[in-house]
């Protein structure tokens, strides 16, 4: 199943949005808005804290698609100290090194598109973080390739087999996520996240999951 083409597949409505979102930080400070489930970001810094592996000053990080970089902004305040984010959007770039810096906050920040058939050259990480980006992916005019690439891409930035993939969707569901990531990646587990009751049956809002990826033969 594919999602309909949405203009929130596209570079140009990131780049319009994350204009006026500056404008709105220069006249108020406004950091802008979250995307979806706005909770989902403190469920998943939590999760990562309760990592016994996670060693807060060697764990290097990486948020695909970061935004306005709120993200690493709270694993900086737990701490973490090797920050990465990227963004395809040049304006989202501009948008999170602003804050971070107004927040004298040591957070790399790159202009990087994750969907090309040569996956950009961004080192590896330990924590991989996604969240609403492979939804966006989803929302483009040539999703399937563009999934693929993108999977492609986070393959290389893992680390080693124990690296995490965490990832948060508003669009896809566990079994969707396993089907179509079962390619590369293992699921290590699914984070909690609220639920709601609906016709007798139990669903949840957004999906949290975290997954390794597959050991080489």
């Amino acid at each position: 199943m594919e999602l309909d083409a949405s203009e929130l597949g596209t570079k140009e409505y990131w780049e319009n949005s994350y204009t006026r979102e500056i404008q709105n930080y220069k006249n108020n400070g406004d950091v802008g808005e979250i995307w979806f489930d706005e909770g989902s970001q403190q469920r998943i810094v939590d999760w990562i804290l309760k990592q016994e592996a996670v060693d807060k000053q060697s764990a290097r990080v990486i948020d695909l698609g970061c935004g306005n970089g709120m993200f690493l902004i709270a694993l900086a305040n737990e701490q973490f100290t090797q920050l990465t984010g990227v963004d395809y959007s040049p304006k989202a770039i501009k948008f999170a090194t602003c804050i971070a810096k107004d927040q004298s906050l040591d957070i790399k920040y790159d202009v990087a598109d994750l969907t090309q058939s040569e996956p950009p050259s961004l080192g590896t990480y330990h924590i991989v973080h996604d969240k609403g980006t492979y939804d966006a992916v989803s929302l483009s005019e040539n999703p399937k390739e563009m999934r693929t690439n993108y999977l492609k891409t986070v393959v290389q930035l893992l680390h080693d087999e124990n690296s995490l993939f965490i990832i948060t969707s508003c669009n896809w569901t566990r079994d969707e996520l396993l089907v179509s990531f079962e390619e590369f990646f293992t699921e290590h587990c699914t984070i909690p996240t609220p639920t709601f009751k609906f016709g007798g049956k139990v669903g949840t809002v957004v999906t949290s999951m975290v997954f390794k990826k597959r050991p080489t033969n």
